[in-house]
């Protein structure tokens, strides 16, 4: 499985290309911003995109869907109880002082147990709210995409529309902590971690939280 990962966007978020190495297709995993430097490693890389995968509605993930969707013509995914967002990403970026263009709307929603298939590679969708109602987070290979749900040594944000402190915890402590210790945790900001650092260190979802 190919994985290149780029920091985009004005909030620097972590974008990532997931490609299949026989078949060279690939996904793109949150492209907010930045959509030219996520093209030009696609072609570097030649990975074709057949999807492009929303791991939740805020801005600073997802305000590249409409050019990455204008230059690949990939299907946009999402969950449904984020779909409504892509809409509104103008007047949710204004409030940080960004401008931002609206996003297309998804092609399709994608929910709790779906498969994301591309080459010979299946990401498993896992619906992990708390963060936004519809997060989810992306599994295949010992690899989790968890987008804001899970970062090294921290959560997402709670106090945004949507967010709930306890159900973000719930879904890291009874979705994403269930998963085997050594699988790796890619993350919508920040370094890679794993489920057993974030397990036994993590002070807000930890052993010792």
């Amino acid at each position: 499985m190919i994985i290149k990962e780029l920091v985009v966007g004005p909030l620097m978020s972590n974008c990532f290309i997931c490609g299949c190495d026989k078949t060279k297709e690939a996904v793109v995993i949150d492209p907010g911003g930045d959509t030219d430097k996520i093209l030009l490693l696609l072609a570097d890389s030649n990975l074709k995109v057949k999807y492009i995968i929303n791991t939740h509605g805020h801005f600073d993930h997802v305000s590249g869907n409409g050019k990455m969707k204008d230059a690949t013509a990939a299907d946009i995914l999402i969950h449904p109880l984020d779909a409504d967002m892509l809409g509104m990403l103008s007047s949710n970026a204004a409030i940080f002082g960004i401008s931002v263009d609206n996003s297309p709307p998804c092609d399709r929603t994608i929910e709790e147990g779906d498969k994301i298939s591309f080459g010979e590679i299946s990401l498993e969708v896992i619906h992990t709210p708390g963060h936004t109602p519809g997060g989810i987070s992306l599994f295949a290979n010992g690899i989790v995409f968890v987008g804001d749900t899970l970062f090294a040594g921290s959560i997402g944000r709670t106090d945004f529309p949507g967010g709930d402190f306890d159900t973000l915890v719930s879904s890291v402590q009874n979705k994403l902590f269930k998963m085997d210790d050594d699988v790796r945790v890619l993350s919508g900001h920040g370094p890679e971690t794993t489920i057993d650092r974030e397990k036994r260190f993590n002070p807000f979802v930890g052993q010792f939280s």
